[in-house]
């Protein structure tokens, strides 16, 4: 993990480490990035219903899939992504901090920012990168060895229109029985959106070889190169950089 004087960041390391050596007192060899099973993707397909391009006309959306770290250099790896920034959205102002939403007292959950160009992305295409290889929607308020409603799958939709595809998709999903289990991703209208503390932006770029970043994040970033081939970009878009 990266040096930090938050707390929580450092509990979040010796959770991660505690079961590295849970492995290892099991009489496993602990391989680090061979622990990605629960990283696995889904192969999905693409919603049915979307939300039109008026324009060239930026757009944002919101989505929270457990630790922002990963789900933001996700997104910083998609053409037409302008920008994606870590941050909290569910609960207000007052609470909006890392210490206090590591808490779970708080309604927020770690959330991802994304501005994109609707012509080169459509919101229903980054709902399939997000149910695809972002994290797990099966996963209830938690995701990997992160637990608490804070990191619970959820769609904070911008407008109706988002609202009606997010949950039209979900509906297409568990018909089609993609996944093993039910999706709990939560649609949520309307709260603002909190950006993180300066030290968790950018946070995957800057910290490749941490641990955590390693197992539970890197894979997710093969994966989507793999699976969505047409949408990567090689190049993150840094928030330092914009």
């Amino acid at each position: 993990m990266t040096t930090s004087s938050s707390p929580a960041v450092r509990r979040r390391g010796m959770l991660f480490l505690a079961a590295g050596a849970a492995v290892l007192a099991a009489g496993l060899a602990w391989q680090g990035p061979a622990l990605h099973a629960a990283e696995a993707a889904v192969q999905l397909p693409a919603p049915l219903q979307d939300v039109p391009a008026d324009g060239p006309r930026l757009q944002k959306a919101v989505f929270a899939g457990g630790c922002f770290w990963g789900v933001q250099g996700v997104f910083q790896h998609v053409k037409g992504v302008q920008r994606a920034v870590s941050g909290y959205s569910g609960g207000s102002a007052a609470t909006a901090s890392y210490d206090a939403v590591s808490s779970g007292r708080t309604s927020h959950a770690e959330a991802v920012e994304v501005t994109f160009d609707p012509t080169q992305v459509s919101y229903g295409a980054l709902l399939q990168i997000f149910f695809s290889v972002a994290h797990d929607p099966t996963q209830l308020n938690r995701q990997g060895p992160d637990r608490g409603t804070q990191y619970r799958s959820a769609i904070f939709t911008q407008d109706p229109a988002q609202v009606k595809v997010a949950q039209a998709y979900i509906a297409q999903l568990d018909a089609a029985r993609a996944f093993g289990a039910p999706i709990v991703t939560r649609v949520e209208p309307g709260p603002a959106f909190y950006p993180a503390e300066v030290y968790h932006q950018d946070y995957l770029t800057e910290n490749p070889r941490a641990p955590y970043i390693v197992v539970h994040d890197l894979p997710k970033l093969d994966n989507l190169k793999k699976m969505f081939p047409q949408r990567w970009r090689q190049e993150p878009v840094l928030v330092k950089r914009t």
